[in-house]
């Protein structure tokens, strides 16, 4: 009887070792913490209805179907296999948070209505107020378009003039401090003025946040490059059109980046208040019209939808950066 107990443990051991590479643990507990959404959804009463319940539950439910059936097949998808690994981790962690998100709001009333939201409910405005929120993003990226363009614009071209003319810089480099550390909202009464309308007006807040770290960064940047590189382009017949063009720009990208990246939060965290002025769509203005109805579920739907298109934006913005700074691999 032992024998036969010891054969069959080493037979299990041999045969664990060939089964668990094909198996991708955290896809099943990923569909485990998915599931649990789904059934505190649809199990358990709302203490206040939202709506969208059975909708949200099917999607949690289809979710954790198909993270089990990537469980078994993920090593053969190639390099989505690998990104799906990699935020294994992840995908539980969000599963366990909407199963703990709908347990403190709906279903116990933890977190009360009006000021808490729990996921089915945010959902339930997506369906119905989704072709406002739609017409909201495209005025809100047509704002934040023109204004981070300007802005960024502007911005390189002073940048690169600060960092490379002496007398320049001396005379605008102490008014650009000057103006940095000032919040853009804070010339709202100024924009009044001098522009005719409030969409010009909110155009303007929006790129004075975002030309004023270009601007900053750049001329970091410009400024810090080695002037022995100068030197060589100079004894070589290079003029100082070419050595801007050629070496200055090239090497301050970086820098400009940087800059880059921090004015795209700066133009989303001003962009609230610029929508503001008078406009009539837009999810700032959105934000603004149900906070004064006390809608608070529709503040945290498009709040959601800032988030995702910033992060969106950000991403794309890395991969520019990646693709121009290819020369940056090996030295940096």
């Amino acid at each position: 009887m032992t024998d036969a107990t010891e054969a069959l443990d080493a037979a299990a051991a041999d045969a664990t070792p060939a089964l668990w590479p094909w198996l991708w643990r955290d896809g099943l507990l990923a569909a485990s913490s998915w599931a649990a959404a789904a059934v505190a959804t649809v199990g358990l009463p709302d203490v206040v209805p939202w709506g969208s319940g059975d909708l949200f539950a099917t999607i949690t439910g289809l979710g954790a179907v198909a993270f089990v059936v990537l469980a078994f097949i993920v090593h053969r998808l190639g390099r989505l296999g690998e990104v799906l690994i990699h935020y294994g981790p992840w995908l539980i962690a969000i599963g366990v948070w909407l199963a703990l998100w709908e347990l403190t709001t709906a279903k116990t009333g933890w977190l009360p209505k009006p000021f808490f939201s729990p996921p089915h409910g945010l959902l339930n405005i997506y369906v119905n107020d989704g072709q406002r929120l739609l017409i909201c993003i495209g005025y809100t990226l047509r704002l934040w378009g023109l204004g981070f363009a300007s802005g960024i614009i502007v911005g390189y071209g002073v940048g690169v003039a600060l960092g490379w003319s002496k007398r320049f810089s001396y005379w605008g480099m102490p008014l650009l401090k000057l103006i940095g550390p000032v919040p853009a909202t804070a010339w709202i009464p100024c924009t009044f003025y001098f522009f005719p309308t409030t969409f010009g007006a909110s155009i303007f807040i929006v790129a004075l946040a975002s030309g004023i770290p270009v601007a900053i960064l750049t001329a970091s940047g410009v400024g810090a490059v080695n002037r022995a590189y100068y030197d060589v382009g100079r004894i070589l017949g290079a003029d100082s059109r070419y050595l801007i063009r050629r070496v200055a720009i090239p090497a301050a990208m970086p820098h400009v980046f940087v800059g880059l990246f921090m004015a795209l939060y700066y133009s989303f965290a001003v962009l609230v208040v610029a929508e503001m002025l008078g406009a009539k769509y837009g999810l700032g203005w959105y934000i603004q019209f149900q906070t004064a109805y006390s809608g608070y579920a529709n503040v945290y739907a498009a709040l959601l939808i800032m988030a995702v298109l910033c992060a969106g934006i950000i991403r794309l913005l890395f991969v520019v950066r990646d693709h121009l700074l290819k020369w940056q691999q090996g030295f940096i």
